[in-house]
């Protein structure tokens, strides 16, 4: 059986699957999945008018966030949006609410993706708290030039320069297609995934259509059609996720390894992702031969035996973000051998954009 159908309490199913389905129990939850979406438009509706207020923290605020629940490549791109500023001399420091991190501020650990952040950006700050506006403040406080908020979108207490919101190509509404075939499903949480309508994306700074990579030309072009009509004059850019390197899990050095050395590699995959199923095609489109892929929800925090099976006789493959969460948790028994391919994001049209934006940022 694969991996990712086992569905025993040790391996949980994904409700994202579930929720793909048409018909069944996930219709029942139309009712408040209406009642969320009215909600969402009163309260936009409340900050349009300034009858709910936003607030200035003193420096610029660069927001990087989507329309959808789940994983689109948001860190990818703060750690992008970081290395450009620091090319202009600008310090940035991140913000984060922090999911299964609510106790950051008294000293205990960080999620995974703030410890993926501190590996890839080991020298910018980065704050979770569920009151972005305090933590921008702080930041601000220690001499920080821009405040970068991941996920930041639908948070609009805080006050920002420049939104630029992601539209995962592969999953543009959050679920993928039904395993019966036909569209996917489009509807608000939390009979589908989306946190707010298409037309949201009108007060945008720009959007990007992150793994353009894994989809044909036609599908791309029909989904940037949909976005021009939903958000006329917002620009419409481009991303791929690039993997640059994979390593040793347990290599306190974390060094690379050249990809080449990947291919006609048998591994069993393992992840916790919003995506699982890009970070497959991602593995398989550099020549490895996927034997297995445990799919756990997003942001699941392993425990025993989760992992048991895999890595037997082959490599167990898994994401940055994964083995950020299984750092420092030497109760969780993982494989024997455990490999981690290291991605990055990169614009592949529509960087000008980008770049003009933070130029344009206020001093």
């Amino acid at each position: 059986m694969p991996a990712e159908n086992v569905t025993s309490a040790s391996r949980p199913r994904r409700h994202d699957g579930l929720l793909a389905e048409r018909g069944g129990w996930p219709e029942l939850l139309w009712g408040p999945a209406l009642l969320f979406s009215a909600v969402a438009r009163a309260r936009s509706f409340l900050y349009e008018r300034r009858l709910l207020s936003a607030f200035e923290v003193g420096a610029p605020v660069v927001s990087v966030g989507n329309l959808v629940a789940g994983g689109t490549g948001k860190t990818p791109m703060i750690a992008w949006l970081a290395a450009r500023l620091a090319e202009r001399g600008l310090r940035a420091g991140i913000v984060s609410r922090g999911y299964g991190a609510e106790e950051h501020a008294s000293g205990q650990a960080p999620n995974d993706e703030a410890r993926m952040l501190a590996n890839m950006l080991p020298d910018v700050p980065h704050l979770q708290d569920p009151d972005r506006v305090r933590a921008a403040s702080q930041l601000v406080d220690r001499g920080l030039d821009v405040i970068l908020v991941d996920d930041g979108f639908q948070h609009r207490r805080l006050a920002r320069d420049v939104d630029i919101v992601l539209l995962d190509a592969l999953r543009p509404f959050g679920l993928p297609a039904p395993a019966r075939g036909g569209l996917a499903v489009e509807a608000p949480l939390p009979r589908g995934l989306m946190r707010e309508p298409m037309a949201a994306l009108r007060r945008a700074s720009a959007v990007v259509l992150t793994r353009a990579d894994a989809v044909d030309e036609a599908a791309l072009e029909q989904l940037q059609r949909r976005v021009e009509g939903a958000a006329p004059g917002v620009p419409v850019l481009r991303a791929q996720h690039a993997p640059v390197a994979y390593r040793e899990a347990r290599d306190p050095g974390r060094a690379r390894r050249p990809l080449e050395d990947l291919e006609g590699l048998e591994v069993d995959l393992f992840s916790g992702i919003g995506n699982p199923g890009a970070f497959e095609v991602t593995v398989r489109d550099l020549g490895v031969v996927v034997r297995s892929h445990r799919r756990f929800p997003d942001h699941h925090p392993f425990a025993p035996g989760e992992l048991d099976g895999l890595g037997q006789g082959r490599p167990a493959l898994t994401t940055a973000k994964d083995a950020a969460r299984l750092e420092g948790l030497p109760e969780v028994e993982g494989p024997g051998s455990m490999l981690v391919l290291d991605v990055e994001m990169e614009v592949t049209r529509g960087a000008p954009v980008l770049d003009a934006l933070l130029d344009a940022l206020p001093p």
